[in-house]
């Protein structure tokens, strides 16, 4: 008897970071250079038929296509709506990651809750039951017609999609999601992204707004392949701290708005709440020595934050440099100026310095206000109470202008601060309300400390 044997079935390896195949594993994929990323996956069966079916798509003249295809609806949450561009666009997919534990889960059940006003939602979860999201639904006040599914098999999903057709569709977490067609494990690179497949190609044939919550791994990253964030529309980081009420949500991608916007909330026992006065948070309102406060723009939203510094004689050979807030770079580079342009002899200090609240001051923009802080401490003098410093710092020196410079005084004004020491070279006319110090030189700012 002839024993025919048994064909091997075929395998693919396939990188995490860029997608690159090789039919061998790699340490080091040869696309973009990441080490241990090569996952083995099964390859797809080929296909009998040679030629690929029609597609019933057809080209469209740009002229013929109505803007309100992409008609934006309002998530009821202002500081998401932000993020997102102004709101949730039919068709399209969101991907949110963080950390567990963080509040994704929460504030996208309280999204869908409101999102009832305009169509039906769905809440899919393949990491809790229903019991346990009705215990959050009663804590969050979340409306009671929002439909909800506890599955993990994405056939099973799109079945269900396919008979209540929801506008808006919510799937936490992605990492949980499977298909019966494949024999990875769950989690894999390969379920993952087929899963995203599946879901992004339902939201773009339904018109259906998905929203797709993703883990975080160790460094930060969204747990899965990087392709992950190409297939989806906008892209989302929600930050914070677990034992820190304040929550941060970036846009790292978004096809539909700008990514430079943040969205600032709190967590509260009756859920997310949105943080309309960001004063509250960023300043703590004292006036002591080694203190200044900064306008920094987030998108289109000038913030004010209080920028503390402390100075103490360092014990060893070379001091410590320690950045909670802002870049450690960035900060060396400022002391570099204030020790060679200010005469400031800080080369034997510790210096540590801190941004109140746990917002990063990425703008620079504050460089004026955290060499005002270290000057300050180095003095022990203080500036005049209801002073705000908004002003880039340059090698030489010299107080250089920023964008939107208007706009971050009229806020300093708007929130009662009585003075602003800003760029000489700017062209910034008078402000009701505020009194304009204007400064050339670093050391010119240095005439705005008081006596204690």
């Amino acid at each position: 008897m002839n024993y025919m044997p048994k064909m091997k079935d075929k395998t693919k390896f396939v990188c995490g970071e860029c997608g690159h195949e090789s039919v061998k594993w790699l340490g080091c994929c040869p696309s973009c250079g990441s080490w241990n990323t090569m996952v083995e996956m099964q390859a797809a069966p080929a296909k009998s038929g040679a030629r690929r079916s029609a597609s019933t798509s057809h080209a469209v003249a740009l002229q013929c296509i109505s803007e309100n295809d992409s008609k934006r609806v309002k998530t009821g949450i202002g500081e998401l709506d932000r993020v997102l561009g102004g709101g949730v666009v039919a068709g399209s997919t969101v991907l949110v990651g963080g950390d567990p534990g963080i509040g994704k889960s929460t504030l996208l059940m309280q999204a869908a809750s409101n999102l009832m006003l305009s169509g039906s939602a769905l809440y899919i979860s393949g990491e809790e039951s229903k019991a346990q999201l009705k215990m959050r639904a009663s804590r969050c006040g979340v409306n009671g017609e929002l439909l909800v599914m506890t599955e993990t098999s994405i056939d099973a999903i799109e079945a269900e999609v396919d008979k209540i057709k929801p506008s808006f569709m919510i799937v936490d977490s992605i990492q949980t999601m499977t298909s019966p067609s494949l024999s990875n494990a769950t989690g894999s690179v390969t379920q993952i992204r087929e899963a995203t497949a599946v879901l992004t190609s339902l939201a773009k044939e339904k018109g259906c707004a998905v929203f797709i919550v993703g883990h975080v791994t160790k460094e930060g990253a969204l747990a899965g392949p990087r392709m992950l964030e190409h297939m989806v529309d906008t892209v989302l980081y929600f930050e914070g701290d677990r034992h820190d009420s304040l929550r941060l949500l970036r846009a790292v991608k978004n096809r539909f708005g700008s990514t430079n916007e943040i969205g600032i909330f709190e967590m509260r026992q009756e859920g997310i709440c949105e943080v309309k006065n960001t004063a509250e948070l960023f300043v703590t309102g004292g006036n002591d020595s080694g203190c200044c406060v900064a306008c920094i723009m987030e998108g289109n939203r000038p913030i004010l934050v209080e920028v503390q510094s402390l100075l103490s004689t360092s014990a060893f050979a070379n001091p410590r440099r320690v950045a909670a807030g802002m870049d450690t770079s960035r900060l060396m580079l400022l002391l570099a100026v204030l020790e060679r342009r200010g005469g400031l002899r800080i080369n034997d200090k510790d210096v540590y310095t801190n941004a109140v609240g746990g917002i990063r001051l990425d703008d620079r923009g504050a460089d004026l206000a955290v060499a005002l802080a270290v000057a300050g401490s180095v003095f022990d003098r203080r500036l005049p109470e209801s002073t705000a410093a908004i002003g880039e710092l340059s090698l030489t020196g010299e107080i250089r202008p920023v964008d939107r410079l208007l706009a971050r005084v009229q806020e300093c004004a708007r929130l009662g601060y009585k003075n602003a020491i800003v760029p000489h070279s700017s062209q910034l006319k008078g402000v009701e309300g505020i009194n304009l110090i204007k400064v050339k030189y670093l050391r010119d700012a240095f005439c705005a400390f008081t006596d204690n």
